[in-house]
């Protein structure tokens, strides 16, 4: 079923300035029948030679012209349709929701076109009684002009002579007197300087002009076309009277304004186009600071505002404010603080209530990109809502530090991120985040060098360093990290509790620098039943108390904690079972990996070789052997280049013969035999 003709609140008429060769002119506003549409060229209206498509869409639709209009040329493009009725609802009939509906767009179009020839009329304020509005008789008023009597009502004036220009005088206690001339030049307008603001001329050298001669200037309603960069320099002031205020960019090759120097105020106006619709840059001679930007409107620009640090760090961008801006279909960026050369980054500018809208066309960047920019550039109660297109709803770069996110809402789709931290940002803060696309909360390649509140999903808040004095947790969680290899693993600060296996070979674990991990606790677990041992050793230290520390059975744990210049173990267990059985001929090494080892010689004459006695993991350590078999092969227990227990290498003859030893660093010594 074909959708039915909505009628959007919008002005039925356009005009455009003919380009070379064109013959395709657009009319957005919805037409009932091709009839319904005047086409002029020149003010000429036109009844032939041109093709209507699009009736009936809410949308319009186009008229193309079988020859080109020349170049130049006006061509208006008017819903005019005559005011009538001519059909009435049957008595007794049906009641059709589309008849009625026609109906009702009938008489909505028709208001629409009365309202627009009303807005070209002289008329009285809606605030005042009319008068007379009948002119004078033609005879009356032949070769005069049109006045006004002392009641306001119109008067046939005689144009013989000349009238004084009035004085001004306000209502008011003190109010004085001043010439029109004086009352006039308080700000002026750029249709002061030729401006036209008719959506058809380059008004680009009327606006220069003006702000070259005044330091405040008014932009009246109007559409301005620019071809060039219009610059606003220090202490220079552009206001418009809203968003019918309109600069509108001849293409996106060109800024449309730039800002050079300091206290510059921009307010109240459109701007549509453009390569970057408004750009912060010292032109080095003064910084860029203390720029006010409010109620703008940005349409379709590559990028909609950018702060960049410039050349020289003697003339940052710092300090602007920018309140309730608007930036639509942006194609690169929304907002953007970068640097292009050797200066400072844009540092603690301020966005309050900046929004950023796809509104469904495509953008390859973010909606807010800190690519530079440091202490306390702060974004408050601001949104990027975003095509599936987009990097990231706000994207905090490498070269980003410090920079607030209060109150920001995110919106997306295509797993788009709503924060995305980029590895080498530093401290950004997010304070209730709403996260509306389907993207990560908060995408982190930082390292954790991120603050949230009300934050994240779905772990809604992530503190960095804190002092706490006083602390009830209900809950609470380590960030643990699991480790499966072989070989030499070193540790990083990320992560407080280390459960590791070494299932696939024997592995040396290294704690970070004591130096550099003051007041960290780390927990390294040996999770996995196998005999090969973890060495818990310390980054170009040496060591948990200094030394290294074994972990030799399943579930056997150590937790150490620095103090930046050394690692001091504060728990360590030996888990029940801390035992390993053996059953072989030969030398066996033993590691001291356990506390007991149960041998068995049943094949053959075995060995026991202790590791020296000043071998670091032997210093300290007791250690028991047990020959476990009834066979009549010796279990010997002697000293890896060393005498052996007691000075000697000792003999385990019969089954269930043990000896318990310790080495103070020199020497073993036998504690018991058994």
């Amino acid at each position: 079923m074909t959708e039915h003709i909505k009628m959007p609140d919008v002005t039925p008429i356009v005009r455009y300035a003919a380009g070379v060769s064109q013959t395709v002119f657009a009319y957005p506003f919805p037409i009932f029948a091709s009839e319904d549409l005047a086409v002029y060229i020149d003010g000429a209206k036109q009844t032939s030679g041109y093709t209507i498509t699009g009736a009936g869409q809410t949308a319009g639709g186009n008229v193309t012209f079988d020859a080109a209009p020349a170049e130049g040329a006006v061509v208006t493009l008017a819903r005019e349709m005559p005011i009538e009725r001519m059909t009435d609802f049957l008595e007794g009939g049906d009641f059709s929701a589309l008849s009625i509906n026609n109906e009702l767009d009938y008489m909505i179009a028709a208001l629409q076109q009365v309202e627009r020839e009303n807005n070209a009329m002289l008329r009285y304020g809606d605030h005042e009684t009319p008068g007379e509005v009948e002119l004078p008789a033609r005879s009356f008023r032949a070769n005069k002009a049109l006045g006004f009597d002392g009641n306001g009502d119109p008067v046939a004036v005689s144009l013989e002579g000349s009238m004084a220009a009035p004085d001004f005088t306000p209502v008011g206690t003190g109010a004085a007197t001043r010439t029109s001339h004086d009352k006039f030049s308080d700000m002026i307008s750029v249709k002061d300087f030729g401006a036209t603001g008719d959506g058809l001329t380059d008004d680009t050298n009327a606006i220069i002009n003006a702000l070259n001669a005044a330091d405040s200037v008014f932009l009246p309603e109007g559409e301005y076309v620019v071809s060039a960069t219009i610059t606003l320099g220090e202490r220079k002031t552009l206001i418009g009277a809203g968003q019918k205020s309109v600069l509108k960019a001849s293409s996106n090759s060109f800024n449309v304004i730039e800002i050079p120097a300091d206290f510059a105020t921009l307010g109240r106006l459109r701007i549509e186009g453009g390569d970057t619709a408004i750009l912060l840059k010292s032109a080095l001679t003064r910084p860029v600071v203390q720029t006010s930007v409010f109620d703008i409107t940005i349409f379709a620009p590559n990028i909609g505002i950018q702060l960049d640090g410039g050349s020289d760090p003697s003339y940052p961008c710092y300090w602007n404010n920018f309140d309730r801006v608007l930036i639509e279909q942006p194609s690169l960026h929304g907002i953007h603080l970068t640097k292009s050369g050797a200066g400072d980054t844009p540092n603690a500018n301020k966005f309050h209530a900046c929004r950023v809208y796809s509104h469904g066309s495509d953008i390859t960047g973010a909606g807010v990109y800190v690519e530079y920019g440091q202490y306390n550039n702060a974004f408050i109660d601001c949104e990027a809502n975003v095509k599936g297109t987009a990097q990231g709803c706000f994207i905090m770069g490498a070269n980003s530090n410090k920079t607030l996110l209060i109150n920001p809402y995110a919106e997306s789709n295509n797993s788009v991120p709503n924060v995305k931290l980029e590895s080498g940002s530093i401290e950004t803060s997010i304070y209730n985040l709403l996260s509306a696309s389907d993207g990560a909360a908060i995408w982190d390649l930082s390292g954790g060098e991120y603050s949230a509140y009300n934050a994240g999903y779905p772990n809604k808040n992530y503190f960095q360093k804190t002092t706490c004095l006083d602390m009830n947790a209900t809950l609470q969680r380590f960030d643990t990290e699991y480790i499966d290899t072989a070989g030499s693993i070193t540790l990083d600060t990320s992560h407080s509790v280390h459960l590791v296996s070494s299932f696939g070979g024997a592995l040396t674990v290294n704690l970070p620098n004591a130096g550099d991990a003051v007041g960290v606790m780390m927990v390294v677990k040996k999770i996995d039943s196998s005999a090969n041992v973890i060495t818990v050793t310390e980054s170009g230290g040496a060591g948990p108390d200094g030394r290294n520390y074994y972990l030799g059975a399943e579930n056997d744990y150590m937790m150490a904690l620095s103090n930046g210049a050394e690692w001091f173990v504060i728990a360590s267990n030996r888990s029940p079972g801390n035992t390993r059985y053996h059953d072989g001929t030969g030398t066996y090494d033993i590691d001291m990996a356990v506390d007991t080892y149960l041998l068995s010689s049943f094949g053959g004459a075995l060995t026991a070789r202790l590791p020296p006695a000043n071998a670091p993991e032997a210093v300290g350590r007791t250690v028991t052997i047990k020959k476990t078999d009834g066979s009549s092969n010796v279990v010997t227990v002697s000293e890896q280049g060393g005498a052996g227990p007691d000075g000697y290498a000792q003999p385990l003859s019969a089954q269930y013969d043990a000896i318990t030893v310790v080495s103070d660093g020199a020497q073993w010594y036998i504690l018991s035999t058994f």
